[in-house]
């Protein structure tokens, strides 16, 4: 079934508003007014009654031979003056001294409602059935000079003619109610047009389902989403800026400088501008920070701040960092073998075969010696990935990587912070290749093992080693041994702040020219809930 448009709800319930209470007040004032236009009729007709039966040459004529010679146009004549249908002189026996019908003089009165005048002396309206049809009269007795009821005078006015005042008195009524209807209607289609242009020609179900979807997508949205109305009062927030920023909805209505004025959304409203990945400091956490005011017809109707925790940006560029790392080693390998390729090649052109089957021969097995270990015992395709491209990495830089043997590792459960464990390895086996560069021994080892409480990861290098002085800060991020070269001494502090990340923690033995080791520990328990 079609549901009915917001615009012809509204003129339907206004038009039926309008029609019932038009027809409830019309009954009212129709009621009324047959009720009213009776009771003046009445009154007049009774009043006409009595002024007739006190007239002295109505009493007088009561006792002349013939009554009607002097009552008849008399009474002819104030009909006529007054607009009575009728005026009815008689007798203490009703019998006709005046009557519109001339040839109904001298017969008795019909209607049988003179009683109360002829026999109590009583003046009233009554409504009778007459000679002349059914009636609205005016009743009241003729007195003597002794105070005797000696005659009665009726004064009458036709039903139907009282009918047909009321009619028209009631079209008039009615021609107000078709005009308020009509008002009514008119309104109700202007005022569903209008609301209508406020909502965007959306029904009220459509604007229901744009609300859900708008509260489905912003609390879907990870960064932390704030919004304000034209007054700087907050309007918006989604679920991720309440996490980020410990607030709720009671925060809703109050003004943003209140209560964040560090994103000083209010200068937006005054100046109009917009910010783009702007660092700001908000309870002790930097956030990187969009915001740009939101206009509407030209106007400028609030505006709208999106924000998100640098640590996690910076978390992604990282990671976006070392699979750039991988891809370019994994180039060098690439380049590496095509140069073994061609000298496979040129070997054969020279028809020096054995030498190509022995270089074939020692290419194989330094590639079986590299990967083959790592691919039967470490079964996580994402270490792998890691080592294979550091691998690559090492041989271009002529440096020999390998794995130890007594290497395990299970596949990683998913929801481990892959991020995490690409920042240890990746730092750790980078600044270890760095290091033995320019050492005689150019050797890396790399261990890794899940059997146990704990992920052990270790790496060794066979470089100068490490001063036992220097030891305390090796960690901190801005140092460096290696002096001679900028924007150093960030490698080691990542590592630092992904194992304490994952509640674990380093160990590091190193000996004066025979190299270092680095142990890193990580709790399998902490990795079920990272």
């Amino acid at each position: 079934m079609k549901k009915l448009s917001l615009q012809t709800k509204i003129i339907l319930l206004t038009t039926s508003l309008v029609l019932l209470t038009t027809a409830v007040f019309g009954g009212i004032l129709s009621y009324q007014e047959i009720a009213e236009i009776k009771e003046n009729i009445g009154q007049r007709a009774q009043e006409t009654a009595i002024g007739i039966s006190a007239m002295p040459t109505i009493v007088e004529a009561m006792d002349d031979e013939e009554p009607a010679l002097k009552i008849q146009p008399l009474a002819e004549y104030l009909r006529k003056q007054v607009g009575a249908e009728f005026i009815v002189i008689g007798n203490r026996e009703s019998v006709r001294y005046s009557h519109p019908d001339p040839d109904k003089i001298g017969k008795r009165m019909v209607g049988g409602d003179n009683d109360r005048a002829l026999q109590e002396g009583k003046v009233y309206v009554s409504e009778a059935f007459g000679s002349l049809g059914r009636s609205l009269r005016g009743k009241a007795p003729i007195y003597d000079g002794d105070g005797r009821v000696i005659g009665v005078v009726s004064v009458g006015y036709m039903i139907d003619d009282i009918e047909a005042i009321i009619f028209g008195n009631i079209m008039d009524v009615m021609a107000l109610a078709l005009l308020t209807l009509v008002i009514g209607v008119l309104g109700s289609i202007l005022l569903a047009r209008n609301i209508r242009k406020d909502t965007l020609g959306l029904e009220p179900r459509e604007i229901a389902r744009l609300y859900q979807d708008r509260e489905a997508l912003l609390s879907s949205i990870i960064e932390g989403v704030i919004a304000i109305d034209k007054d700087g009062r907050i309007t918006e927030l989604n679920s991720s800026a309440e996490k980020m920023l410990a607030m709720d909805q009671s925060f809703l209505h109050t003004p943003s400088d209140d209560i964040l004025p560090e994103l000083r959304m209010g200068e937006t409203l005054t100046t109009g501008n917009s910010w783009k990945n702007k660092e700001i400091l908000i309870g002790g956490t930097v956030f990187i920070v969009n915001q740009k005011p939101i206009w509407a017809d030209g106007e400028m109707v609030g505006a709208v701040s999106t924000f998100r925790e640098k640590t996690e940006v910076q978390e992604v560029l990282e990671t976006l960092s070392e699979i750039r790392q991988y891809s370019e080693s994994l180039r060098a390998q690439t380049h590496e073998y095509a140069n073994k390729l061609y000298a496979i090649s040129g070997l054969l052109q020279l028809e020096e075969t054995e030498e190509a089957v022995r270089l074939i021969q020692q290419e194989t097995h330094h590639h079986e010696k590299q990967t083959k270990h790592t691919l039967n015992h470490i079964e996580d395709k994402k270490v792998q990935a890691i080592l294979l491209g550091k691998m690559g990495k090492a041989s271009e830089a002529k440096v020999e990587l390998s794995v130890d043997e007594n290497s395990s590792l299970a596949q990683l459960p998913a929801h481990v912070d892959i991020s995490k464990v690409i920042h240890i390895v990746g730092n750790l086996i980078d600044n270890a290749i760095e290091e033995v560069e320019s050492s005689d021994r150019k050797e890396v080892s790399f261990f890794i093992t899940d059997i146990g409480n704990d992920l052990v990861i270790e790496v060794q290098d066979s470089g100068r080693g490490i001063e036992t002085g220097n030891l305390d800060q090796f960690f901190t991020q801005g140092y460096s041994t290696k002096l001679e070269k900028a924007d150093r001494g960030y490698g080691l502090a990542i590592v630092k702040q992904a194992v304490e990340d994952l509640e674990g923690w380093i160990e590091v033995d190193s000996t004066p020219q025979h190299g270092t080791v680095f142990s890193v520990f990580i709790p399998k328990k902490t990795m079920e809930v990272a």
